[in-house]
């Protein structure tokens, strides 16, 4: 062989070919696409690991609950006084590893007093679910994706007793925690494993000037029962900024209210939140999850609870003795 030769067939097996243009366009294409596919399922994954997250916070919250229960033979009350209104949040700490943070509120006075607002600002974990955002919370408060149910009923507190109050007669709270009384667990006489002690709301945008599905609305009409009440909320025009009731949704959780740390099997779960004073609301449980929502039942369990649920069953699951028999959900 020619030396000439010998080096020429070198420098042919050095080269290597390029991409031409339109192979270079074929890959990124292919790429594009499979990035597209991939996403949603990177996406999806992500939320199943929030959701599961999420329903293991409120099985931490049921946790709590029932070593209150043990050590007090009473569920906490929601809202302990006029005077501080402190959440149902609040006395479960100590039952939640959160003894140091329990032991700095002051229950003498008000929530929002300033000698409590060092705790008022705690973020306590197992308070908030991944899927919600805290972006928006104002600087000084703490928030909860997590709310105790006040039962099926629209009054938000104890009928009045005086005669000719616009609440008087009115029936009185159903749920598990109630304002200004401690229910023993003897009281829920539907099962425990019937009754819904907890649920979900997403946190608020706290902005009034905004309208959000996140918000609790303001009819300005006055239901005497819970079907009106639904009636009312969807009937709202949630664009008019004049219907807007509370956007300080899910923060701080250590104020007893109806748009922060509690809710009403009144609505269906992901419903529309409504309220209207005085003293009559309509706040659900809802969340991004797709399709429904996570409750705490009064046994510990936590149940993922479908939108499609049958409003009768959802009632029915919210009060603790009434004796309806709750369907499948």
């Amino acid at each position: 062989m020619l030396p000439w030769t010998s080096q020429s067939s070198r420098l042919s097996r050095g080269r290597r070919r390029a991409f031409t243009l339109i192979e270079l366009l074929v890959v990124i294409a292919i790429i594009t696409v499979l990035i597209a596919l991939l996403l949603p399922a990177v996406q999806q994954a992500r939320e199943a690991a929030r959701r599961a997250q999420c329903k293991n916070n409120l099985k931490q919250i049921g946790l709590g609950m029932h070593n209150y229960l043990d050590q007090n033979r009473v569920f906490p009350m929601c809202g302990s006084s006029t005077v501080n209104s402190m959440s149902v949040h609040t006395f479960l700490l100590p039952f939640m590893d959160q003894t140091p943070l329990y032991n700095q509120i002051n229950f003498n006075v008000s929530y929002a007093n300033v000698v409590n607002a060092g705790p008022l600002s705690v973020v306590v974990p197992s308070f908030l679910c991944p899927s919600d955002s805290t972006s928006l919370v104002p600087i000084g408060w703490a928030a909860t994706s997590y709310r105790a149910s006040q039962g099926s009923g629209i009054l938000n507190s104890q009928p009045s007793t005086v005669v000719g109050d616009s609440n008087y007669g009115m029936p009185a709270p159903n749920g598990v925690f109630i304002p200004k009384m401690a229910l023993a667990i003897a009281e829920v006489r539907d099962g425990t494993s019937n009754t819904a002690a907890f649920s979900e709301h997403q946190i608020g945008d706290f902005n009034n000037s905004l309208s959000s599905l996140t918000d609790t609305f303001r009819p300005g009409t006055y239901p005497a029962t819970p079907d009106e009440a639904i009636t009312l909320c969807r009937a709202t025009d949630v664009n008019n900024l004049s219907m807007q009731g509370v956007s300080n949704v899910g923060a701080p959780w250590m104020q007893s209210y109806h748009s922060t740390s509690q809710y009403f099997h009144v609505a269906g779960p992901n419903a529309r939140s409504c309220m209207f004073p005085p003293g009559r609301i309509a706040t659900t449980a809802a969340s991004y999850h797709t399709g429904g929502v996570h409750v705490l039942m009064c046994d510990g369990s936590v149940r993922f609870v479908s939108d499609n649920v049958n409003l009768a069953t959802w009632r029915a699951i919210g009060t603790r003795a009434s004796g309806e028999v709750a369907g499948e959900f």
